[in-house]
């Protein structure tokens, strides 16, 4: 009877997280029926992200790790170019809602929140709670409501109430010996995010179910680990996430879920067919065909990994199909950059695109969101606390530190501000030349 009845459940708890993707699959396609030349879909009213929120990340260390990876932050910024989001990430490795410990004199989070002006706290909590045990349950959905309730009323971009989301924690991945719990650890976590997403429902804040995401893609056995120990995304895993959560994040704006490159090309009789760029002056070469793809939207950031991804990701990398090329081994350059290389028969079938220069710069833009959230972390959360409240305080070192902490935030300004310009979106040379 135990095992039938933990057979439904596994059951009912598959078909939920298909019907998860199926939602977000419905999403992409809507956005892919739109063409990016089109003007975009009014922003709704409830759209848990809009064009131009000032955003402060708030949790566990998934909130804390977010700001290293970049990948949520980059999207974000290229979803809105002509009014960019503005991040401020104050997650903090280990925190709870009610077990948020500072060091002494530490600046207070409403400080920080109102010197952002924030529109809109993301808010990452579950984790560390499920400790607890399924026991801990009534008190975590207590917690989580007094924390709503606790935000009523704060303005502080000075005119209107902040906006809350709450994110649900990861699943527990089963990495045999490094998971000895795996199951009973699992069920912990979906009872934190199940309580955390009934809160939600009753004081009508969106809310991010990212238990269910992870834990469908957790049990397909293509592709690598998600996590370092079960509970803590390793860069694939923050990639993989970061795509879903940034889906939920602007799942009221149709328009913002856009899919990735696609380029269909009959090498026959240079008929083409595009998404994410425009195709013009497509011609055949002594070896291959040529044409001019310009940039409509920023292309999808690489994962980083260089192994197979599991089927239900295919869909975040860019492509390009070519069909009707005379069998032979093809090179794709662009702009004179070697991009990629495949037989005829894979590119009939599509090639993933994602080392173009185009991919390149976003890479680099990539890195340029986490140096600015670098300089952040050293404004906001000083690493050698010694010299601010310990006994080099009154040391040379000690008291210069104010002024360095100052620098530091007026850097993050900077690089915030630089950041506003996006990625330049260019038109380029492609060419798919036979080279055996």
């Amino acid at each position: 009877m135990h095992l039938a009845l933990k057979a439904l459940l596994t059951m009912i708890r598959k078909i939920h997280s298909l019907i998860v993707l199926l939602f977000w699959a419905v999403a992409v396609s809507t956005a892919s029926a739109q063409s990016p030349l089109q003007p975009e879909s009014p922003i709704r009213p409830d759209s848990p992200i809009r064009p131009g929120d000032r955003i402060a990340i708030v949790g566990n260390t998934f909130a804390d790790q977010l700001r290293i990876h970049g990948y949520l932050e980059t999207m974000l910024l290229q979803r809105w170019p002509d009014n960019p989001v503005s991040i401020r990430n104050l997650g903090w490795g280990g925190d709870m809602l009610n077990a948020r410990d500072r060091p002494t004199n530490f600046p207070a989070e409403e400080e920080t929140l109102s010197a952002h002006r924030t529109d809109v706290i993301i808010a990452c909590f579950g984790m560390g709670e499920s400790f607890a045990g399924e026991e801990g349950v009534q008190s975590f959905q207590a917690a989580v409501d007094a924390w709503i309730k606790s935000l009523e009323g704060k303005t502080y971009n000075g005119k209107s109430q902040v906006r809350l989301v709450l994110v649900s924690p990861i699943a527990n991945e089963p990495l045999g010996k490094l998971t000895p719990r795996h199951e009973q650890r699992d069920r912990e976590i979906s009872a934190y995010s199940q309580a955390m997403s009934e809160v939600a429902i009753a004081a009508q804040v969106p809310f991010v179910d990212l238990y269910q995401t992870s834990r469908y893609l957790m049990d397909e056995p293509i592709g690598p680990n998600f996590t370092t120990n079960g509970i803590h995304l390793n860069s694939y895993g923050y990639w993989a996430m970061s795509h879903y959560l940034f889906r939920d994040l602007v799942r009221d704006d149709p328009a913002a879920v856009q899919p990735p490159w696609q380029i269909l090309i009959d090498a026959a009789d240079l008929t083409t067919q595009a998404r994410g760029v425009d195709i013009s002056d497509a011609a055949r070469t002594e070896a291959g065909i040529k044409f001019r793809a310009t940039e409509l939207i920023a292309p999808t950031l690489p994962p980083p990994t260089s192994d197979d991804l599991p089927p239900q990701l295919h869909h975040l990398r860019d492509s390009m199909t070519i069909t009707n090329l005379p069998p032979g081994i093809y090179e794709l350059t662009v702009d004179d950059v070697s991009v990629a290389t495949a037989s005829h028969d894979d590119w009939a079938r599509g090639v993933t695109i994602d080392a173009s220069p185009a991919h390149q710069e976003a890479e680099a833009f990539r890195r340029a969101v986490n140096d600015k959230n670098l300089q952040f972390t050293y404004s906001w959360k000083a690493l050698n606390q010694v010299h601010i409240v310990g006994e080099r305080k009154k040391s040379p070192s000690g008291r210069a530190l104010p002024a360095e902490v100052i620098e530091f935030n007026q850097l993050a300004q900077k690089r915030d501000a630089k950041l506003r310009d996006g990625i330049e979106r260019q038109t380029r040379n492609w060419r798919v030349t036979r080279i055996h």
